[in-house]
């Protein structure tokens, strides 16, 4: 199942019309993540946003709020929409998996794209995190619930996702140097997404070290 995983790029877009019309509306289910995810950055803070599609609504949400983005897409046509909708922004037709722009940022976002990858994509993964990270920088991505494939749907093709085990992730954060912050399996409050929330290097939490309500 794992050769879907390249048919991904293509995928995203022939349908980048109807991807853009889904993801247009205003930030609600992803607001409270975000929110954890923007406290822990500097005012104005850089946030790299990894499959940013159409811009919308995550990196909107960040600029509106006054953070520069960077956003990475495999789509030509949802990065031509970014640049349109957002000039002063910074865009990029890439390959995240072999994305190396010599720059580090104060914030990295894996936002529903992440798990798009294979098995093996993903463990590299966490060293472009951690390429494109300052110390102290929060991570923020989604995930499945534990090892394994599957295929959805979306405009009448296969879509392919992936997920490791829980442990992997934890370990894999460890080695590259992040702290899990927090994780959530399934959050009812976000349409059942299943969420991480890590920090890069050793600057102090804002929000405090004790235990937070997210169990971690």
């Amino acid at each position: 199942m794992a050769s879907g995983a390249d048919e991904i790029m293509g995928l995203y877009e022939r349908h980048a019309e109807a991807w853009d019309r889904i993801r247009i509306a205003p930030l609600i289910l992803e607001r409270e993540w975000m929110e954890r995810f923007v406290a822990l950055l500097p005012s104005g803070g850089s946030v790299l946003d990894l499959g940013c599609g159409s811009g919308q609504p995550i990196a909107c949400h960040l600029l509106q709020r006054g953070f520069t983005v960077a956003g990475v897409d495999s789509s030509p046509t949802l990065i031509s929409k970014c640049r349109s909708r957002f000039p002063k922004a910074e865009w990029i037709v890439a390959d995240m998996r072999a994305l190396s722009i010599n720059r580090r940022f104060e914030g990295v976002i894996a936002w529903d794209s992440f798990f798009h990858l294979s098995h093996k994509d993903q463990r590299t993964m966490f060293a472009v995190f951690r390429a494109h990270s300052v110390c102290g920088a929060p991570l923020l991505f989604t995930t499945g619930t534990g090892h394994g494939e599957a295929m959805g749907s979306f405009q009448g093709e296969s879509l392919y996702h992936a997920s490791l085990a829980p442990q992997e992730y934890r370990t894999l954060l460890e080695s590259y140097g992040f702290r899990l912050l927090a994780h959530v399996v399934e959050d009812p409050s976000c349409g059942r997404h299943t969420v991480w929330l890590a920090q890069y290097g050793e600057r102090q939490l804002n929000e405090g070290s004790e235990p937070n309500k997210h169990g971690v």
